[in-house]
């Protein structure tokens, strides 16, 4: 089966930066649409950002400005710039991709999490 691993989590200061990874490894024929999605202690799960394979992205509001997504699609793998980071942005951030195996079947996949922490 497919595993999709984040990576790149950890503990900032306000205003300051982060870079998470999502990599997809496994029976991949082809990787679609990768999202990232966050959940703070106490919160729902949020949708933060969406990156189709040919580059298209859309944002929640509350990160507009202040985080990129991009992917590497030789690499299947797909990342978040995080810059600016304000408190409210402390959550465990989850990857999510629509990936096609090599026998053309095609599934949704999760991983498991990093944890991001602002905190002065």
């Amino acid at each position: 089966q497919v595993q999709l691993v984040e990576s790149g989590g950890g503990l900032v200061q306000p205003g300051g930066s982060l870079r998470l990874s999502c990599a997809a490894s496994g029976p991949i024929s082809s990787v679609y649409n990768m999202d990232w999605y966050r959940q703070a202690p106490g919160n729902q799960r949020e949708l933060v950002a969406t990156i189709t394979p040919g580059g298209s992205t859309n944002y929640a509001d509350s990160v507009k400005g202040r985080f990129t997504i991009s992917r590497d699609n030789a690499k299947n793998t797909m990342y978040l710039q995080m810059n600016s980071l304000k408190p409210e942005d402390t959550a465990v951030y989850y990857c999510k991709a629509i990936v096609r195996m090599d026998d053309r079947r095609t599934y949704s996949y999760w991983g498991q999490g990093t944890q991001v922490t602002v905190s002065s």
